[in-house]
C-alpha cells in the first residue's frame, strides 16, 4: 500500500471515521448484531445468488458430455489422443464464441448499466435459452439440426458470463467493510461450491432416462431453466447495487441508516 499510495502506512486511516466523524464505533465483529443488521442481507444475497448460477453453471458444463457423445459417435476407430484432441477443440470453440464474449461484454457495460441488472438479464437469458434447449431437446438430434442446438447452447454461457457468473464475483468484493471484505467474499464462494456440488451430482443423477434413476434431459433442462427464475427473483429484491459508489458509500449504507435512526430516537 506505501508503494501504491506513496505515503507511509501510518497515514493510512482505515474504515469509515473521517467518513462519518459521528458514527458509532466501527469494532464490531462479523458476528455481531451490527454487522448482521447492516450487512447480514447483502451476504445472504451475494451467497444465495452465487450459490443458484453454480447449480446451472456447472450442470451445463457436465451438459458438454452429451454434446460430445453426438458428435464423436459418428467417428469411428478413434483413439484416446484423436478423442482428448476432438473433446479439447469443441471446448475451445464454445468458449472463443460464447464465454469470452461474455465476460468481454460485462466489462463494457458494467459501469454503464449496473451489477443488478447485468445479473438479472443473465438470468433472465439463460432461462430463456435453457427452454429453448430443453423442451424440445430431442428433435434437435432427431433433425440433425446441430447448429441452432449449439447456437442455444452457446447463449447459455455467453449470458452466464455476462450476467452473474461475473457479478457474483464483483458484487462481494464492493459491498462489506475492508476487514470483512475477503471473509464475507469467502463465504459467498464456498457457499457457490456447494450449489456446485448440488447441481453436479444432481444434474449427473436427473439426466439419466432410464426408469427410477432420473427424469431425463428435458426435465432436467427445465428445472435449470426454474433455478435461474429464482435467481432473477433474489437478485431483484435483495442485491444492492454498486455501480457508481466508493467502497467506504457501499460498505457504510448500513451504518449510516443505523446512526441515523440512533439520532433521530434521541430526539424523539
Amino acid at each position: 500500500m506505501e508503494k501504491v499510495l506513496d505515503i507511509s502506512v501510518s497515514q493510512i486511516v482505515e474504515e469509515f471515521s473521517t467518513y462519518l466523524p459521528n458514527s458509532p464505533s466501527s469494532n464490531y465483529s462479523l458476528f455481531s448484531k451490527t454487522f448482521i443488521h447492516s450487512h447480514g442481507l447483502d451476504l445472504f444475497a451475494c451467497s444465495i445468488s452465487w450459490f443458484l448460477v453454480d447449480i446451472v453453471f456447472y450442470s451445463s458444463n457436465l451438459f458438454q458430455s452429451q454434446i460430445y457423445k453426438r458428435y464423436l459417435s459418428n467417428s469411428h476407430n478413434v483413439n484416446a489422443f484423436q478423442e482428448a484432441f476432438e473433446v479439447a477443440k469443441i471446448q475451445a470453440i464454445i468458449a472463443i464464441c460464447s464465454t469470452i464474449p461474455g465476460y468481454f461484454a460485462t466489462m463494457y457495460f458494467i459501469d454503464r448499466i449496473g451489477r443488478v441488472k447485468i445479473q438479472i438479464m443473465g438470468f433472465f437469458f439463460m432461462a430463456i435459452s435453457l427452454l429453448a434447449i430443453g423442451i424440445p431437446y430431442y428433435s434437435y438430434w432427431n433433425n440433425n439440426t446441430n447448429i441452432g442446438f449449439m447456437f442455444l447452447y452457446g447463449l447459455t454461457f455467453f449470458f452466464s458470463n455476462f450476467g452473474p457468473n461475473t457479478t457474483t464475483f464483483i458484487v462481494p468484493a464492493e459491498l462489506f467493510p475492508a476487514r470483512f471484505r475477503t471473509t464475507c467474499h469467502g463465504i459467498s464462494g464456498a457457499v457457490g461450491k456447494l450449489g456446485a456440488i448440488i447441481g453436479s451430482i444432481g444434474f449427473l443423477w436427473a439426466s439419466h432416462n432410464k426408469k427410477d434413476e432420473g427424469i431425463g434431459m428435458t426435465a432436467s433442462l427445465i428445472l435449470l431453466a426454474g433455478v435461474c427464475v429464482v435467481g432473477m427473483i433474489t437478485t431483484y429484491f435483495f442485491t444492492s447495487e454498486t455501480m457508481g459508489k466508493s467502497l467506504e458509500e457501499n460498505e457504510n449504507i448500513g451504518i449510516n441508516e443505523d446512526h441515523q435512526n440512533e439520532i433521530v430516537g434521541g430526539r424523539a
